[in-house]
């Protein structure tokens, strides 16, 4: 069984930072290491959208091209935590974000996490 917990979310001022932390983890096996992982948001009455990925062997990161720039993703391969920094905020980021990953030998997202609320004010 596979849990994603997400943490960071909350309230900040246009302009500010935030960091998302998701803590993956397979409660039947100590040595579960994902494929890769990433971050998605979805905005009120709007369609998830694509933030990020991260391979968690090799780091490489890809990222949706409006998300380039302010939004970094890295990963803690130790803790199985991929994080997602968010810079220079704007309220148009304002969303809800989950965390999802794919399994060892998965080639897609197959587990997600409940989602942490960001709300950007102006």
């Amino acid at each position: 069984q596979v849990q994603l917990v997400e943490s960071g979310g909350g309230l900040v001022q246009a302009g500010g930072s935030l960091r998302l932390s998701c803590t993956i983890s397979e409660l039947s096996e100590r040595t579960w290491t994902p494929n890769f992982a990433g971050w998605f948001r979805q905005a009120p009455g709007k369609e998830r959208a694509f933030v990020g990925t991260i391979f968690f062997n090799t780091g490489e990161t890809l990222y949706a091209d409006s998300m380039k720039g302010r939004f970094t993703i890295s990963r803690d391969n130790a803790r199985n935590t991929v994080y997602l920094q968010m810079n220079s905020l704007k309220p148009e980021d304002t969303a809800k974000y989950y965390c999802a990953a794919a399994g060892p030998s998965d080639t897609q997202y197959v587990y997600w996490g409940q989602g942490t609320q960001v709300t950007v004010s102006s």
